[in-house]
């Protein structure tokens, strides 16, 4: 009970904690949303081909972050209420798995790529400059991939902590490396050679591998709130299911992002490249609007994570108010944003007139999405946090195959302007169901909590 009364997420006032831990992983993440665009804006100058050669990737890496991304929130919510309910150790013994099981998520995705990245490209296209430039850049971010899969699952585990520094730190690297090495590798500067987009994909993994370097050794040279150690290291077999409770249905939840993206492609592609040139320019442009949603349920999560293991329902709750507010405000501004200027959004990556005619409509139209989302991805956040990923599962399937692809292909038919509607569609009947879901959950699991002491926690005790 000390160490809860102790750790300022069952203590601190809300906004303030929120805000302390959301703020470093939103600027992060909004750095590496500046990296995704100016990636995209150096590609951009190698002509369509190479823009569409990246876009056909982009599920690929969607892949990879989703493996990534859900094996760390399967970490964050395990560490987190372990901490919560005090059991120190198994906290500490589910961080190290987590380091353990990044490097072995690399090897596996490594050879996926060496094997099946050929396959991949010539199901979706037949030209052959796209093929050879999307083989290029996808051998290497697979291969290589190693550094992301150890530094985010090292980042999650920090975060459940309450430490948001080291990992803002640790994505910084990343982020800023990549920036500034996009132009070297791509164009030759500095005595290297021209590598194109073999280089635009260099310049990811180089990032990805220091920001690894730099947080495991934070993460093993400091003192943390867990033990992270390889000495005398074993696998425990319930803790990589207490895990993967969590995590392998955010995996599946994120991965099916990429069958929507890859389906979708299949679908535009039909009317034209530009189409699928496009749909990968609104990913890019609409990571600044959800990524810093996205920092925000990196602080968001660990206080409900915690605060439901020390069954303080109060301080739950008003992390889900308070997180669901600031996101909604994020997502309107964004919004705002892609309906005023969507031409100007397009010119940072040389739109052609044939992107500008296709691409302000589509951007106008998808961003309708990013209100109900923003409410929708509060709520997955609570359903990871007390270790009912599946039912984040659920609304992701949901909104990403039962409602998407056959809202997409059907409107099609109608022709390419009515394709994009598919989005908003979508994401208003998920949040539908995500409304649902929560109202039974609260009900069943939430409604009656009560708390491990007598007396709630206080930050003098």
């Amino acid at each position: 009970m000390e160490e809860i009364a102790k750790n300022k997420m069952g203590s601190a006032p809300m906004l303030s904690l929120i805000l302390s831990m959301s703020v470093p992983a939103m600027f992060s993440m909004l750095v590496q949303a500046l990296y995704n665009i100016v990636d995209s804006y150096f590609v951009a100058k190698l002509g369509v081909e190479a823009l569409t050669a990246v876009s056909l990737a982009f599920p690929i890496q969607n892949l990879m972050i989703a493996i990534a991304v859900g094996t760390g929130v399967g970490i964050n919510s395990l560490v987190s209420r372990r901490l919560g309910e005090g059991r120190i150790e198994e906290a500490s013994r589910a961080a190290t798995h987590g380091m353990i099981l990044g490097a072995l998520s690399g090897l596996a995705v490594a050879l996926f790529g060496a094997l099946g990245t050929s396959l991949f490209f010539r199901s979706f296209t037949s030209n052959p400059i796209i093929y050879q430039m999307g083989c290029d850049y996808v051998y290497v971010v697979t291969i290589f991939s190693f550094g992301i899969f150890i530094q985010v699952n090292m980042e999650k585990t920090l975060q459940s902590t309450g430490n948001m520094i080291i990992p803002m730190f640790s994505q910084l690297i990343g982020a800023i490396t990549n920036i500034i090495l996009d132009p070297i590798m791509i164009f030759g500067y500095f005595g290297f050679p021209k590598m194109g987009v073999r280089g635009a994909a260099i310049a990811t993994v180089a990032g990805q591998i220091l920001g690894m370097i730099y947080i495991v050794i934070m993460a093993l040279a400091k003192n943390h709130a867990v033990n992270i150690t390889l000495k005398g290291f074993k696998f425990n077999t319930k803790t990589i299911k207490d895990i993967y409770a969590v995590g392998f249905p955010s995996i599946v939840m994120q991965s099916i992002g990429s069958a929507m993206t890859m389906g979708v492609n299949a679908i535009l592609i039909t009317f034209s490249d530009v189409a699928v040139a496009i749909f990968g320019i609104y990913f890019k442009l609409q990571s600044f609007v959800f990524m810093p949603v996205f920092g925000l349920t990196h602080g968001v999560m660990p206080i409900m994570g915690y605060n439901y293991g020390a069954r303080n329902k109060k301080r739950m709750m008003d992390a889900l108010k308070i997180g669901s507010t600031v996101a909604l405000l994020i997502m309107a501004a964004g919004m705002g944003l892609f309906i005023m200027i969507p031409e100007r959004l397009l010119m940072i990556f040389d739109a052609t007139p044939e992107m500008l005619e296709i691409g302000v409509h589509a951007l106008r139209t998808i961003s309708l999405c990013f209100v109900p989302a923003a409410l929708g991805i509060m709520f997955s956040t609570l359903f990871q946090a007390v270790g009912m990923g599946g039912k984040s599962l659920l609304v992701s399937v949901l909104r990403q195959l039962v409602f998407i692809l056959p809202l997409a292909y059907f409107l099609s038919k109608l022709g390419l302007y009515y394709v994009w509607f598919a989005f908003p569609l979508a994401e208003t009947v998920s949040f539908g169901a995500s409304l649902i879901i929560f109202t039974l959950l609260y009900k069943k699991h939430l409604k009656n909590l009560q708390p491990l002491t007598s007396e709630p926690p206080t930050a003098e005790a």
